[in-house]
């Protein structure tokens, strides 16, 4: 009898531990989101690194994800869907920054705000953007240059 009650026990933590991990990976991929409070769309020159579920930050917090990524095939330009969090209202004159963590971190989309009373509506375009900067392309440059 004592044999069946601890392989209960360490089958009911393993269950536990398999729903967990289940419900953390849907969270990272982004299915499970909580309510989102308004879209908002911008075009980047370069979205390198950008794709969808990556964090949305204002001032380092986590304001929501991209939820989704696309080429307009017209401007050859990276269309970004962006979904916020409710209750984050973000200032119309605000800019999209692709940014990076640091020299092997990860990739995120900061919106800077900006300083206007006047707030973007649910499926606005931020115009205001800033794409992605390759680390290669500053290295070139850097080394390019010649001593003049």
């Amino acid at each position: 009898m004592r044999e069946n009650t601890t392989e209960v026990i360490v089958g009911a933590a393993v269950l536990a531990a398999a729903l967990g991990f289940l419900w953390y990976l849907i969270g990272a991929a982004g299915f499970g989101g909580g309510p989102v409070g308004q879209e908002l769309r911008a075009n980047f020159r370069s979205a390198e690194g950008v794709s969808v579920g990556t964090d949305i930050r204002m001032a380092g917090v986590s304001i929501g994800t991209v939820s989704g990524l696309s080429l307009n095939t017209d401007t050859y330009r990276a269309e970004a869907v962006f979904a916020i969090e409710e209750g984050v209202p973000i200032p119309d004159d605000s800019a999209a920054v692709v940014a990076s963590e640091g020299l092997l971190g990860g990739t995120f989309v900061e919106i800077v705000p900006g300083g206007s009373f006047d707030m973007y509506a649910d499926g606005a375009l931020i115009e205001d953007t800033q794409g992605a900067v390759s680390l290669i392309q500053l290295l070139m440059t850097f080394v390019g240059r010649d001593g003049a």
